[in-house]
């Protein structure tokens, strides 16, 4: 069993898909190369969607969110997002949903969070945390991982790739500030 990760899908969202100018020609392309791409999650797997699965607000949402749903390989977590609307989180069959989670994954902790966090619990002892919301305003800092599909090729990330990516992405001063490394 492994994890991945990903953020903003957005399924059937159009005006999401105008204005981050993701590359594709219709909202219905879109949802087709999310899924082919979630193809690397196995059947056993479990799949962290840190936030705003789809745009729900009309039947044909509604529709269009169920049916990717039912098409996404694993076991589907939902850390609930400013577009994951009651409906939707009460009547899609996820494996767990949350506001906020923290997750072990052999010996790394992970703080999951629809929102980039300013300081989380385990900040200084190396816990990453993961989120999306920004779409592709900010890719992260030292420690915090944007893994929203907008950065990344619309594909799930492993932890292996936000763990490398924390490592690699500049300090927060921010953050420093917050935990009195400044």
């Amino acid at each position: 069993m492994a994890h991945f990760f990903t953020a903003d899908t957005h399924f059937a969202d159009d005006p999401v898909r105008r204005f981050f100018g993701r590359p594709f020609a219709s909202s219905a392309a879109m949802d087709a190369a999310m899924i082919d791409r979630a193809g690397v999650v196995g059947a056993e797997d479990d799949l962290w969607i840190i936030g705003d699965f789809a745009a729900c607000e009309t039947d044909v949402g509604r529709m269009a969110a169920q049916a990717a749903f039912a098409v996404l390989p694993g076991r589907k977590h939902l850390v609930r997002g400013n577009h994951d609307p009651d409906w939707l989180v009460h009547t899609l069959p996820w494996a767990s949903v949350h506001d906020l989670v923290e997750v072990a994954i052999c010996d790394r902790r992970f703080v999951l969070c629809h929102y980039p966090l300013v300081t989380w619990n385990g900040a200084r002892a190396g816990v990453v945390q993961l989120f999306g919301h920004v779409h592709t305003r900010w890719r992260g800092a030292e420690g915090q991982v944007n893994v929203g599909v907008d950065q990344w090729d619309f594909t799930p990330v492993t932890p292996d790739q936000a763990e490398l990516e924390a490592l690699m992405l500049p300090p927060s001063s921010l953050q420093r500030m917050v935990e009195g490394d400044a």
